[in-house]
């Protein structure tokens, strides 16, 4: 069953329905174009979608081109103090007339925990082609347990069932996901962010309600700080993509908290990796800090870092390939079991570096790494570097074809100045800038300033998106006539 809604409780609701009933949940973006749900919805199979209201007429437009049988419709209002009765549609089920025409202790179903799909949630595609990963009651059980429980285990007599937790990015992603039944396994009340870019409301919400842990990620810490929201008790994680650390130490100075960095992808429901000693203060874990490591692998969690070249583990302190393995690894890429792992093992793409101490620092995605004539630039290193500038409010990193050197990348820096900033920041003084700090390859060689960004529906920076800019760009320059 696919659905097609907002973060909401009407989310929360069908994603624990369709579990109990043993069906597998296909969770779409709201933001999805007709192309996006075809492919979603057609490679699943789905037969019964659920969506908003004003969701219909987009649905009714892939029937045709999909298994689609059975609709139900929600409205934003159902279940709140606005609430009014929906305009029927022929053949369309309405949610709350479901929920109140229906006995609420449904028919026990036989579920093989280990075998049998809870979700089939496809890859966001920021790096190619959506890919479906199948995902267990047991993965996700597993991951339930052995991330925020086990991570705040000595504090758990006084959050479970006494706490709330704000969550501020897209349910239906693995990590808004991860959030909501970590809530729901300790009876957190759950704030729900419907738009992850309403910053105000965000800042609105925190000092309202002062919940214990706010879940957000890197782009929107770079916002707050940029909106200087004060001090606050509340406890913080990021996800969904490395946190420069001059972020971290701008947010704890403004804030008086540290950011938690976790790990984990799609592929493992989602985490994997949880960085303890943000939290050593009030646990006892670790006696100090380790600012900017996505931490150590979360209980019953396998990692080793491997050379791409031998395949062998490479020694402490040296970059590797993150392969990871435990109960929460995916059964495989839909529809095969096992596709996608190695023996078990996940290969993420993702290259790290771990310290004497098993804690891990993420480097770079291994497709974002930039080659300069032979050698290795790591994006995420530059994207350091460059929020380090006191101009910088949001920075990614690219490679562009070298045209003058085939095979090889130039590095190209994008930046978001800081309002103070906007009329006096130069090319010239971000590239002075990073020669102090740099490897001479891989400082910028070009340099373009932009009032925003683009991100994702993830509020990650779209990489991808900019490379393709790029591309087109340089063709167009070599062919300006489209000939």
């Amino acid at each position: 069953m696919a659905t097609i809604l907002p973060t909401s409780p009407q989310f929360v609701i069908c994603d624990y329905a369709i579990q109990k009933t043993g069906a597998a949940h296909v969770p779409c973006s709201m933001l999805h174009r007709s192309h996006d749900l075809i492919f979603e919805i057609g490679e699943s199979r789905a037969e019964t979608i659920i969506c908003l209201d004003k969701s219909l007429d987009l649905v009714n437009s892939i029937r045709d081109q999909t298994e689609i049988r059975t609709t139900i419709v929600t409205s934003l209002t159902d279940f709140s103090s606005k609430e009014s009765e929906p305009e029927r549609e022929p053949g369309v089920y309405q949610l709350r007339h479901l929920i109140s025409e229906h006995d609420p202790m449904p028919p026990k179903v036989d579920i093989q925990p280990k075998e049998d799909l809870a979700e089939l949630v496809f890859t966001g595609g920021a790096t190619g082609r959506p890919k479906g990963v199948m995902l267990t009651h047991h993965n996700l059980t597993a991951n339930t347990i052995q991330a925020v429980p086990w991570a705040l285990g000595p504090l758990q007599e006084g959050i479970r069932g006494k706490s709330s937790v704000l969550v501020g990015v897209p349910i239906f992603h693995a990590y808004g996901h991860m959030a909501v039944r970590t809530a729901v396994y300790w009876g957190l009340q759950m704030i729900l962010i419907p738009d992850p870019r309403d910053t105000n409301v965000i800042i609105e919400l925190l000092k309202r309600y002062r919940p214990f842990m706010a879940v957000l990620v890197p782009t929107q810490y770079m916002r707050l700080v940029e909106s200087k929201i004060g001090r606050t008790n509340t406890t913080f994680t990021s996800g969904t993509a490395p946190l420069p650390p001059e972020v971290t130490r701008e947010f704890k100075k403004e804030t008086g908290m540290p950011i938690t960095e976790a790990y984990g992808l799609t592929e493992t429901g989602p985490s994997t990796h949880f960085n303890l000693s943000s939290f050593s203060k009030i646990t006892g874990f670790m006696p100090s800090e380790k600012t900017g490591s996505i931490g150590i692998p979360i209980a019953d969690t396998e990692a080793r870092l491997v050379d791409a070249l031998t395949g062998q583990d490479v020694p402490i302190g040296e970059v590797g390939e993150l392969f990871v393995r435990g109960p929460q690894v995916m059964k495989g890429y839909w529809p095969t079991p096992g596709a996608g792992l190695c023996d078990g093992w996940l290969p993420t793409g993702d290259l790290c570096r771990m310290d004497e101490d098993g804690y891990f620092y993420l480097v770079d995605r291994s497709k974002d790494m930039i080659n300069v004539s032979g050698n290795k630039v790591y994006s995420a290193r530059v994207d350091e570097v460059l929020f380090e500038h006191p101009g910088v409010a949001m920075a990614v990193t690219i490679g562009v074809p070298d045209s003058e050197r085939p095979g090889s990348e130039r590095v190209k820096a994008f930046i978001v100045p800081r309002e103070d900033y906007q009329e006096t920041i130069t090319t010239d003084e971000i590239i002075a800038f990073c020669k102090e700090r740099l490897a001479p390859y891989a400082v910028p060689k070009l340099v373009e300033f932009r009032k925003s960004l683009p991100l994702t529906v993830t509020e990650k920076l779209f990489k991808r998106q900019l490379r393709d800019e790029e591309i087109i760009r340089q063709q167009n320059r070599q062919d300006p006539a489209g000939q």
